[in-house]
């Protein structure tokens, strides 16, 4: 088949990369410029470079505009695909191929619509997150599902594992796409909306710790926003703090949410959870912490005793 690929970043680039690898002919790749926005200038392989070094044709836009829609409509492909495209696609683009325009999104939609939805999916407490393959409507990622593949969320995963994972699958979830669109033998299923759940764009406000939550909600976060992501942080005494590793305690320790406490296996509690001062939460031990220098340091090393409190601001 004749494919026009929509694309940004990493996730763009391993579709470009299995489609020039697959029986399909790519005659255009749709990208966005670069940017230095924190969520994009990480994972930040470039679909650009690789369309060319290939001899592919490429229209750098931010959004659709007439122009490219004429463009497609003159190449005539039989299907165009997506994968982190990043503003609304039109219908009178996205149904422009005879068998339709596919998404390639990182959840099990119908969870975690929207964006970021790895980090979303760790840092709710999913069981798993996975990628999908839809077909493109007028409404974001809600289309009929072509095929699905999950990834298991452990104890241990990490944002950056878990992205990783995912990637891996883009070819032979594309394969299986295509090839069953091509030759008829894929029935797509409508979504049922009802369970579907709609995640917004992170910021790094969306990284400060609210020493509130549970202590196994703050550990998570930690994991999702692993490196090369903004990593979750607090402040101590003035000073921001990036949270790099902890675990949840052993024990319980009561007391003021974000309280610097006591040492516990080689790392430093802080009192976590809403209900702290009842004495019936376990804390969160901090492992390793990041001064604004980018160093490491052991938290026990940083802290040194406990004592103060970390907070929401300087």
């Amino acid at each position: 088949m004749r494919v026009v690929m929509f694309g940004y970043q990493t996730w763009g680039y391993r579709t470009l990369a299995a489609l020039l690898k697959s029986r399909h002919e790519v005659c255009l790749v749709v990208t966005h410029p670069t940017s230095d926005h924190a969520y994009e200038s990480i994972w930040a392989d470039s679909v650009e470079d690789l369309a060319r070094a290939a001899g592919i044709e490429v229209f750098l836009a931010k959004r659709p505009t007439p122009e490219l829609t004429e463009r497609v409509a003159a190449l005539a492909p039989d299907v165009m695909v997506a994968n982190n495209w990043r503003t609304r696609i039109p219908q009178e683009l996205f149904g422009i191929p005879s068998y339709g325009t596919v998404n390639l999104h990182d959840s099990l939609l119908p969870r975690f619509t929207g964006f970021s939805p790895v980090i979303w999916s760790l840092i709710s407490g999913a069981s798993h997150t996975g990628l999908t393959a839809h077909l493109m409507d007028d409404d974001l990622d809600t289309g009929d599902i072509l095929v699905q593949r999950a990834v298991e969320i452990t104890p241990v995963s990490t944002g950056t594992d878990l992205v990783l994972a995912t990637l891996d699958l883009v070819p032979e979830v594309l394969e299986e796409a295509l090839d069953g669109l091509e030759n008829g033998t894929l029935t797509p299923v409508p979504q049922d909306l009802g369970d579907r759940t709609f995640f917004h764009k992170r910021s790094e406000q969306d990284g400060l710790v609210d020493w509130a939550w549970p202590a196994s909600d703050i550990e998570r976060l930690i994991r999702a926003l692993s490196d090369p992501y903004p990593n979750a942080y607090t402040f101590f005494r003035g000073q921001r703090l990036r949270l790099i590793r902890a675990h949840v305690s052993r024990c319980t320790y009561g007391g003021t949410p974000g309280r610097v406490f006591v040492d516990e296996d080689g790392g430093m509690v802080i009192v976590a959870g809403a209900d702290a001062y009842r004495g019936g939460s376990p804390g969160l031990v901090l492992d390793v912490v990041r001064t604004d220098d980018g160093t490491d340091h052991s938290a026990l090393d940083y802290f040194r005793r406990g004592g103060g409190y970390l907070t929401a601001a300087p």
